[in-house]
């Protein structure tokens, strides 16, 4: 029987499971990519498994996030880090070398492999064929320790690219009108596979521009085939012997499936405060910027700068207008050296800053406050950007740099030029300078300090609980919006410290009055409840300070899952259920009514009093029962004897 690709991928990888949407998949992990921020709490949860040498390889520890060093926080988590790596044979990636998603694609990236990362943006690596997936980071942890990824097999969503991209539009516009026709939540639980006859004009940095933001739409992953644009990417970086043709077979099907023909886009830009805020760029020109950004893994491809430096040669930044560079790696600055591209952005007054994450994270070149910042990022939420209350426009780097030139926002088909074509260079420098390698035999300990503490411990999940809800919120909630970014950031591997600032940006007095109320606390929220990041943290803080309970209208995958591997509840409700701040629920004979179905009783009282039945959903599988209730995977793990080291070692 014929097959699309992204289930040929997953049959090659499966270790268990029906390959049935909706039904609970294991799947062996070839790689894993780590970010130094969710990394910490993946290195400590191996030594608390107890863990000797992690199984998948290359494992690769990136430092891209923390990099600013304005006291000891960062550098003595980079410290740790690569401590931890030489403990578990990890790669260590130091600062300097770049963005994980676009150095990995560089150095490790494998077609057909299959990969996991503690970051949401994981998935770009399917721009080369891959099977990569985000996950929280105990996830990761345990995938690197030997065992399999499960989660829910996906629906796979095919997407046929017809006709050629037009001058002045880009990769960013194609996954822009993805999210303007589906919304963050619209690919939830579902791998968009993209084939067709457009897929030849766009090279493997194009396709990864498109699989990155492919978790703004909520996908487990995004799949392209490895074709010549994948042939010529790894061979221009001297790693011709790792590339195979994959492709989905003739005449397969698709869960889903639409078409785009791309001459028919035009430039287009999220306004704020979400990637799917989406409008043709028409729509909001002339609107004033004080900031145009370039960079990120979003936009992290030699083209995407070289665009740019062609458009601004022999022209300076607006007067006022905050022109930040953001290098996504080492080679690609290389490279814009090499072909005197980099001049360019010199003589139009751009601020250059050291290759890594940076301002997508709010970690520096955060923008003035009421004032608009347009981005190549991938994500626009409230506050991520270090400003609190901040204004952020996504667009192509073809706007952006139009709009620096003239200070607000423009059109880029305005510019009396001709459009830039971009041709990569036939050979792009790759070197190890910055990687440092595992060393048979070698296990040193840790390096800690007080900001990497020992995670806590849990109970086991309660047979019985009446708990307050504390917090009713809205939909879309994200896990910037549970653990902020920017400031906070270099704390995440301290969740104690970290707990301070939990929903700082929703409710202030959250974190005194969770730790005030000794019975535990609910959550409830709307639709797509943990979006965005796969920040673990987001659920172990707020179980730290006692949360059992999340009630939604659906939540965002990874999330959901993190939920319940940190001893959470995770319930859905419908729309209409009515439950407000204050109220309580109470919930009898949990593990009985686990093990009995997927309907859960529950009693609610309101603030007056008032009692009411009610009866709510869950969708985990019998393994996440039993990690739940046991009060996390860590509880699970020690009980299984996981952590003794004999299956473990590599």
């Amino acid at each position: 029987m014929s097959e699309n690709l992204a289930r040929k991928l997953i049959a090659s990888r499966l270790v268990s499971g029906d390959m049935t949407p909706g039904a609970e998949i294991a799947l062996k992990m070839d790689q894993a990519l780590l970010q130094d921020v969710l990394g910490t709490l993946v290195m400590l949860e191996l030594e608390a498994m107890g863990i000797e040498r992690v199984a998948t390889s290359p494992s690769v520890q990136y430092i891209d996030h923390g990099l600013v060093q304005s006291d000891e926080v960062n550098a003595d988590a980079h410290l740790f880090l690569k401590s931890a790596c030489e403990r578990f044979g990890i790669v260590y990636s130091g600062p300097g070398n770049g963005i994980s998603h676009p150095v990995h694609m560089e150095h490790f990236g494998v077609p057909g492999q299959s990969m996991v990362g503690s970051d949401s943006h994981t998935p770009a690596a399917g721009s080369l064929g891959m099977l990569a997936i985000g996950a929280g980071g105990i996830e990761v942890a345990l995938a690197m320790a030997g065992e399999p990824l499960f989660l829910p097999m996906p629906r796979i969503w095919g997407v046929e690219l017809t006709g050629a991209l037009p001058d002045w539009v880009s990769a960013k516009d194609v996954i822009l009108e993805m999210l303007r026709r589906h919304g963050v939540s619209g690919a939830t639980n579902t791998i968009i596979e993209y084939y067709g006859p457009g897929l030849a004009c766009l090279s493997a940095m194009d396709r990864h521009v498109i699989a990155n933001m492919g978790s703004e739409l909520g996908a487990t992953s995004s799949v392209f085939p490895s074709d010549e644009a994948t042939r010529l990417f790894m061979q221009a970086r001297g790693r011709d012997a790792d590339w195979v043709s994959l492709a989905a077979d003739a005449g397969c099907d698709y869960d889903r499936h639409e078409t785009i023909d791309l001459s028919t886009l035009e430039p287009l830009i999220a306004r704020p405060q979400s990637p799917d805020n989406v409008v043709p760029v028409t729509e909001a020109a002339g609107e004033p910027i004080y900031q145009a950004y370039i960079g990120s893994s979003a936009n992290p491809g030699y083209r995407d700068f070289a665009v740019v430096a062609d458009i601004l040669d022999g022209g300076t930044a607006a007067e006022g207008v905050s022109l930040d560079i953001n290098p996504s790696s080492r080679q690609v600055l290389d490279a814009l050296v090499q072909t005197g591209k980099l001049g360019a952005f010199i003589r139009s007054g751009a601020r250059l800053h050291q290759a890594g994450c940076n301002g997508c994270i709010g970690m520096g070149q955060a923008p003035a406050s009421g004032r608009n910042s347009l981005r190549t990022v991938p994500r626009n939420f409230p506050g991520r950007s270090g400003t609190r209350e901040d204004s952020v426009f996504l667009s192509s780097p073809e706007t952006a740099a139009a709009s620096a030139l003239s200070g607000v926002i423009t059109d880029p088909r305005t510019l009396e030029m001709a459009y830039p074509k971009i041709v990569e260079p036939e050979t792009m420098r790759v070197n190890d300078a910055g990687f440092i390698f595992p060393k048979p035999g070698v296990r040193p300990a840790l390096y800690q300090t007080k900001h990497t503490p020992t995670l806590p411990d849990f109970d086991a999940f309660p047979d019985e609980f009446t708990v307050p809800v504390l917090l009713r919120l809205g939909g879309n909630i994200s896990t910037d919006d549970i653990i902020p970014a920017g400031n906070v950031l270099p704390f995440w591997s301290d969740v104690f410290e970290t707990a301070k600032y939990a929903f700082a940006q929703i409710d202030g007095n959250y974190p005194e009055r969770a730790t005030e109320e000794s019975r535990g606390h609910a959550i409830v929220a709307a639709k797509n409840y943990g979006q965005g990041s796969s920040r673990e943290n987001a659920a172990l803080v707020p179980r730290l300070l006692g949360l059992r309970l999340v009630i939604a209208e659906s939540f965002a995958r990874i999330h959901w899952q993190n939920l319940a591997s940190f001893g959470v509840l995770p319930l859905t409700m419908d729309a209409t259920a009515g439950i407000e701040a204050g109220d309580t629920i109470q919930i009898e004979a949990v593990r009985e009514q686990l093990a009995a179905g997927t309907s859960i009783a529950a009693t609610v009282r309101s603030a007056s009093g008032e009692t009411r039945e009610m009866a709510f959903q869950h969708s985990l599988s019998p393994r996440q029962i039993e990690i739940m209730l046991q009060g996390g995977v860590i509880n699970w793990v020690k009980a299984r004897s996981l952590g003794t080291g004999e299956r473990r070692s590599a």
